[in-house]
């Protein structure tokens, strides 16, 4: 009951939802302009693909409360390393979501050595997921930022030996990319050629909510992303640049050991990640297909760069499924920057060889 002093209750439905609620489907197809099939497909693949992050993000914040769900199995993967109980956790998750889906005829992870297929898809099936499950899983028992990296690429011809010859393509074939990042929110980030665009997960709706659209990357940003303890494994030109930001003011580091982390703050602010390769692994340790690849591919689409010394990542084809790459990613002058290095140096040794003749 409203009383002299009192005002009369202002019902308003611009209060029910914080904002617009553009959910992930629907921003593909608004993104694409269409309701045809190939529109419908994208829309369907990127709904199952929030869920797997659904699910992986459920299964973390519960990590350190369920059995089984930290530290290592015991094995070792195709790439040499030891396992991590959500490493596999996290790869079946993806497999059980996309097996139903009728959309995908396999899947490639860098956790397995071979592409998984799905018979029953494969005759309907036009798209090929590779995805690295869990990025940076060392951090999942310490409780820090971990991530899943994804990669939508068309299914070319039978491949009757099912070798998954037909994915060693450069980069440019992608059709969607993006990542999820698990962390105080998770964030899945994604590209289908039309700019991108961040969705933070509404634990309350069960959706992914737009939450930043067509990110853009300042030419220069002041953090610079590299794991210093392998200095005096690098190459002497990643030894420059490292020198250089040491002494000029404006620069910051910011290293975390999870690529999707330290590249989601690249993404927003500004700046260079970096993973070179060293004595020991000349390639470096990232998954051209699985890691390097799709960032590269948002990076680009955000006004970025991306580069693995003096050739575009995307350009890139790797020679087998796990092919390793060096990475140099982010914005575009501090990309050209670590570059001008490298360039220094080869034109150096070049001179010298020179002489030598």
């Amino acid at each position: 009951m409203n009383t002299p002093d009192s005002t009369p209750l202002q019902l308003s439905y611009d209060f029910a939802l914080d904002r617009d609620c553009t959910t992930l489907s629907r921003h593909v197809l608004a993104q694409l302009q269409s309701f045809g099939s190939d529109a419908q497909d994208l829309s369907a693949l990127m709904t199952r693909i929030a869920l797997a992050g659904k699910l992986i993000a459920r299964r973390l914040t519960r990590a350190g409360l369920v059995e089984g769900a930290l530290g290592f199995t015991g094995d070792i993967n195709v790439q040499g390393e030891a396992v991590k109980r959500m490493d596999i956790y996290a790869n079946e998750v993806f497999i059980a979501v996309f097996k139903q889906s009728g959309l995908v005829c396999r899947l490639a992870s860098e956790e397995m050595e071979k592409p998984y297929y799905i018979p029953e898809n494969c005759p309907i099936g036009r798209y090929t997921l590779l995805y690295d499950p869990i990025d940076g899983s060392s951090n999942v028992d310490i409780n820090l930022n971990v991530g899943s990296i994804f990669s939508i690429r068309q299914q070319l011809g039978d491949d009757p030996e099912q070798t998954g010859a037909d994915l060693l393509q450069d980069g440019h074939q992608q059709l969607a990319a993006g990542y999820i990042l698990y962390g105080p929110s998770t964030v899945l980030v994604y590209s289908i050629g039309k700019g991108v665009h961040a969705f933070t997960l509404d634990p309350s709706l069960g959706e992914f909510i737009l939450s930043a659209e067509d990110i853009t990357l300042p030419s220069h940003g002041p953090v610079y992303s590299v794991n210093e303890g392998n200095l005096w494994q690098w190459d002497e030109a990643l030894r420059d640049f490292t020198r250089y930001v040491h002494r000029h003011e404006g620069y910051t580091a910011r290293y975390s050991g999870a690529l999707v982390g330290d590249f989601h703050r690249i993404l927003l602010q500004g700046g260079v990640f970096i993973y070179p390769g060293t004595l020991k692994d000349p390639k470096g340790k990232l998954r051209l297909l699985y890691e390097s690849a799709p960032l590269a591919y948002l990076v680009e689409q955000a006004g970025g760069k991306a580069s693995v010394g003096q050739q575009p990542l995307l350009d890139v084809i790797p020679d087998h499924l796990h092919a390793r790459s060096p990475l140099i990613i982010g914005s575009v002058e501090d990309v050209a920057l670590v570059q001008s290095f490298i360039e220094d140096r080869s034109r150096q040794a070049q001179e010298e060889r020179l002489l030598e003749k």
